[in-house]
């Protein structure tokens, strides 16, 4: 992240401007753009590995080339935000959807789904998803939607612990009253998980994620991790378990942005639920405070000019 730049990438707003090859679109339309912008043209982008878009990159691939907003350019927590490759990122808002129906699906809800999907939860599959904060919550509803049969959420705070239960778990381990890896073989008769998400970022849920992998089960990883990540050598079956590991950053781009928000406006999952507070650009300082430290239940927050 270069100093300086605005910060924000989950944009929703109302077309100010159109550049001068921009076709498809009137300026007044009320539309979002993905976290990651994809320029739409590069050997990553036309694959459909948005995410790691190589804009500038002679080959076409560069990992998290697609994360542009507050990272390379300047983001979305101002008045206004130039999106780039306009053609490439602006997705449309159905009419009756309200500016927080949609605020999930830039990032969070992107991210979260993106959980599900990549792990590959089938029909009928029992999955574990490590921590519920706002993308572990969207992870838990993407996987109640591709037909997963139970739902095993870890956290240890009691709001969002009921919050999963709202958005598709089945069932709740407060990992400061229980062993997780117990309680989730136990609750699995020993089997172990087809597919188990993390969506924290430190070593305990990653090797908790392991632990409780049965073999030939997907760990499908969310998390951005700080520190270096071991790999255990005994929950990994020294290699031989035949268990996967895959990563996933936000996918984004104007057909993923379609595809989520024609599940909002459908009334499958409802991420509105997510927003606990909201206030104005010029309080986001006091915003900034109140989600560093975690108070008053907050989840997330809308931030509006």
């Amino acid at each position: 992240m270069r100093p300086g730049l605005t910060i924000g990438h989950e944009p929703v707003g109302v077309i100010e401007k159109l550049g001068s090859l921009v076709t498809g679109y009137q300026e007044g339309q009320r539309v979002i753009a993905g976290a990651i912008t994809p320029n739409g043209t590069s050997y990553a982008s036309l694959d459909g590995a948005h995410s790691q878009c190589g804009c500038h990159s002679p080959h076409g691939w560069e990992a998290t080339g697609g994360w542009r907003f507050g990272n390379t350019i300047d983001g979305c927590q101002a008045e206004y935000v130039l999106v780039p490759d306009a053609m490439a990122n602006l997705a449309p808002i159905p009419d009756g959807l309200s500016d927080e129906q949609v605020l999930m699906c830039p990032d969070i809800m992107s991210t979260g789904f993106s959980g599900a999907e990549s792990g590959n939860v089938r029909i009928g599959d029992t999955v574990v998803v490590f921590a519920q904060g706002p993308i572990g919550l969207c992870a838990t509803a993407g996987a109640r939607l591709r037909g997963a049969a139970k739902i095993i959420v870890v956290d240890t705070v009691p709001e969002r612990m009921e919050m999963a239960l709202r958005m598709g778990a089945d069932v709740t381990v407060d990992f400061q009253e229980e062993d997780p890896v117990e309680a989730i073989m136990s609750l699995t008769r020993g089997r172990g998980v087809d597919v188990a998400i993390e969506a924290l970022g430190t070593q305990f849920t990653f090797e908790s994620c392991l632990k409780v992998l049965r073999p030939g089960g997907t760990l499908s990883s969310l998390g951005v991790y700080s520190h270096d990540l071991t790999i255990p050598l005994e929950p990994f079956a020294a290699g031989l378990g035949d268990r996967r590991i895959i990563t996933t950053l936000c996918p984004g781009g104007k057909e993923r942005m379609r595809r989520l928000l024609g599940i909002v406006e459908s009334g499958q999952v409802d991420t509105s639920l997510l927003v606990t507070h909201r206030f104005s650009l010029d309080q986001i300082e006091e915003a900034y405070d109140l989600f560093a430290h975690q108070r008053d239940g907050v989840l997330k927050v809308a931030l509006t000019p």
